[in-house]
């Protein structure tokens, strides 16, 4: 029964996909390039609801009526609808945020909370009144890291994939399998659309796919692997989601820095440094990939290690990780070179 579940996912994934690419020009739903994108032309956008119906396939089939599980299926629900309007009429980002927290609390109204953080030092803290703004910052933070890197070719799919199947080894270790299956649902879902978003890419899976993925990683994070009262058990979420999270942190600094809005795209990301360095779009995203996946596979061992050691293995992540993004430029006021890109059109499935 499980493993039909995650080929129900990967099945209507695949399948919906170049429908929903066909039908994306007719409602407006293209994708153009700005200052943050290096695709040229239109490109659908409409993957998303794809991977969204994939998941939804496999939780209805799975049947969970748990209150946690609802609140997860309404608010993926209402996330993707928020980015399905915005890939079809661009609203303002303002408006989009109020979504994305309407979604959060939605979650939270059905029980999904952070009830504490861990102290290295001194037991826990307990969040008490906080639980609900911390864990919609949480969700919402996640929502909108997974977005900003949806700037190349497969780049968030790929990401959300390994994520995804991070937090289900590490939610099985934990005995939290449900979650585990969940997360390996949302996994096949996104591998059934990843053939057509892989460079150079038929479509995108737009803001529908990027946000729903990146509330149901945060969600399913929450659910399943804070729930343990170890120093580690903070810290784990955050490794698994670490280089968007980062990015998505630096972004914030760097626009600060250069006195520019926040909501406002540049090609500053990792993934366009990469590019800077003479990768090609492939490369840049092989790259990421092997990074997430040592991440993941670092989250993975945090489970297996003592306090100390776990504290270790952050600290020296970290470390190599700042050191890296200092190299490719991330962080500092350097010139990004021009990229040059591919153009893209709109294409015949």
């Amino acid at each position: 029964m499980h493993v039909l579940a995650l080929i129900l996912a990967g099945a209507v994934s695949f399948g919906l996909t170049p429908l929903l690419c066909r039908l994306a020009p007719r409602l407006g739903a293209v994708d153009k390039p700005d200052a943050r994108k290096i695709h040229r032309g239109l490109m659908p956008r409409l993957g998303g609801v794809a991977i969204y119906a994939g998941f939804v396939a496999a939780f209805c089939f799975l049947g969970y009526r748990e209150s946690e599980y609802t609140g997860l299926f309404l608010g993926g629900t209402l996330i993707m609808l928020v980015g399905l309007v915005d890939d079809i009429k661009n609203i303002s980002p303002r408006l989009k945020l109020l979504g994305q927290i309407a979604a959060a609390a939605l979650l939270v109204a059905f029980g999904v909370r952070v009830e504490f953080l861990t102290n290295p030092f001194d037991g826990l803290l307990m969040l008490g009144k906080l639980a609900v703004p911390v864990t919609i910052f949480w969700i919402v933070g996640v929502t909108n890291a997974l977005n900003l890197v949806d700037g190349l070719d497969g780049l968030a799919a790929g990401t959300s994939f390994i994520a995804a199947v991070t937090i289900a080894v590490v939610a099985w270790l934990n005995g939290e399998g449900e979650v585990a299956l969940l997360s390996l649902a949302l996994a096949a879902s996104v591998l059934g659309f990843l053939p057509f978003n892989f460079h150079p890419a038929r479509t995108f899976m737009g803001d529908c796919g990027s946000m729903f993925l990146g509330f149901n990683l945060a969600s399913l994070a929450v659910i399943g692997l804070t729930k343990s009262a170890t120093v580690i058990s903070l810290f784990i979420p955050v490794v698994i989601l670490g280089l968007p999270i980062l990015d998505t942190f630096l972004a914030i600094v760097r626009r600060l820095y250069n006195h520019r809005p926040i909501f406002a795209p540049d090609k500053g990301h990792l993934h366009h440094c990469l590019l800077a360095q003479g990768l090609t779009q492939r490369q840049a995203v092989a790259v990421i990939y092997l990074v997430n996946a040592c991440l993941g596979a670092s989250a993975v061992l945090l489970t297996r290690l003592t306090t100390d050691q776990g504290v270790l293995i952050l600290v020296g992540l970290a470390v190599l990780i700042l050191l890296g993004c200092d190299r490719l430029g991330v962080l500092g006021k350097r010139r990004v070179p021009r990229i040059k890109t591919r153009h893209n059109s709109l294409p015949m499935l």
